[in-house]
């Protein structure tokens, strides 16, 4: 994935200076067969083929050149996820690749709070609810490589924001326990300063419409979307057209400008808290 990503970029610099991929096989001193693997991502570019190419296009960004560099380090890297070959599919492994590279993750979700931000107890319920998707002796380690995945969370490594339609946190589909735990989690992962979650109450109307659940990533400074994935029982798509990224850059706009702020969702939550029952049927008060 980040040879591909690493190469798709090349080529576009390589194109934006007016050059064919002969004159970046005589840069490197390479062949053109050569070059053409390194766009498709067949072959791993090394860092010192990508300065040489960057000075060749005239790519001057520093914090682009190390982004690409970085890339080019990081092709070959072992990720931790292959650790997890009996949970991981080939194409969850290549998400996780793509998401543990990304600065900025934005997930809007209808039914659900985002994997991201799920406890291990509601990941578990959600599993339960469709025994196909997880086999059973394989659900504490497809926990663990979600928690694993959240630690960049919560270590400030990346940037998080979530948006949630209003019946993902209030529809009793939940434990109370876990519902409880779910959103005093919810609470306290929001005042970390990398995460922002708002809500989607239902007197938006229609704004829910606007697109079904995707997680969008952003690489570098610029938070606008670079790839967009959503997943059905079978299978995980990423995005990554220009013109496929503007219809959801345009979803983003209009579910954060009708979504509750940072500050409404949380007393959104708290007061969502109350009302689920404990252990003696009655609703939490203050």
């Amino acid at each position: 994935m980040r040879s591909r990503r690493l190469g798709a970029a090349l080529r576009t610099y390589r194109q934006a200076a007016g050059l064919d991929q002969a004159d970046a096989a005589e840069k490197l001193m390479a062949s053109v067969a050569k070059v053409s693997r390194m766009e498709s991502g067949k072959v791993t570019s090394r860092p010192v083929e990508v300065r040489l190419l960057l000075d060749l296009y005239g790519v001057e960004s520093a914090e682009e050149r190390d982004r690409l560099e970085s890339l080019a380090r990081e092709s070959n890297r072992r990720g931790w996820w292959l650790d997890h070959r009996g949970t991981v599919s080939e194409n969850y492994a290549s998400y996780i690749e793509l998401e543990s590279d990304a600065t900025h993750i934005v997930a809007w979700q209808l039914a659900l709070i985002p994997g991201l931000l799920q406890t291990p107890g509601f990941t578990l319920e959600v599993l339960d609810a469709n025994p196909a998707v997880v086999p059973s002796e394989n659900r504490e380690e497809f926990v663990k490589v979600r928690e694993a995945r959240q630690r960049r969370i919560e270590s400030g490594q990346v940037r998080l924001t979530a948006i949630m339609w209003e019946p993902a946190v209030t529809a009793p589909m939940l434990q109370a326990d876990v519902h409880r735990d779910q959103l005093h989690h919810l609470l306290r992962v929001a005042r970390l300063p990398n995460v922002t979650i708002q809500i989607l109450p239902l007197s938006a109307g229609s704004a829910a419409r606007v697109a079904g659940p995707f997680t969008g990533m952003s690489f570098g400074q610029d938070p606008a979307l670079e790839a967009v994935s959503f997943e059905s029982f079978s299978n995980l798509v990423v995005v990554e057209a220009a013109e496929e990224l503007a219809g959801y850059a345009y979803a983003l706009d209009t579910l954060r400008s009708a979504a509750l702020t940072p500050e409404q969702t949380m007393a959104f939550i708290t007061k969502t808290i109350r009302k689920i029952p404990n252990d003696n049927g009655k609703e939490e008060h203050e």
